[in-house]
């Protein structure tokens, strides 16, 4: 897994790459970490480059996403790829998290 990291109007952009899962998440985790200095964090993750997603990356959203909601922030979801969006769904993590078709998509709403 690969995971980049970007800003844009104040807007954090996560960008992964490859599978996440139990052997891969710890780039990905460590992207997420907010200091504690940055109020209302927002930050959206491009998963467009996400081939698969496991429990393990189901459960690192949803403690991203209530981080950042307990910051008073948000966290969005942009271009789930087919699979991951099936993974998505079958949870029900489609309903707790905003997710967007595009990048542009999520960073507009």
């Amino acid at each position: 897994m690969t995971v980049s990291r970007r800003s844009r109007d104040g807007v954090l952009i996560v960008a992964a790459r490859g599978e996440i899962d139990l052997n891969s998440c710890a780039p990905l985790a460590r992207a997420l970490v907010v200091p504690r200095e940055v109020t209302a964090p927002r930050t959206v993750i491009d998963l467009s480059g996400v081939t698969f997603m496991d429990s393990t990356g189901i459960n690192l959203l949803i403690g991203a996403d209530q981080a950042a909601r307990g910051a008073q922030g948000w966290l969005r979801l942009a271009a789930p790829t087919e699979a991951v969006l099936r993974t998505m769904q079958l949870v029900g993590l489609d309903m707790i998290i905003p997710s967007y078709p595009t990048l542009g998509e999520a960073l507009e709403a």
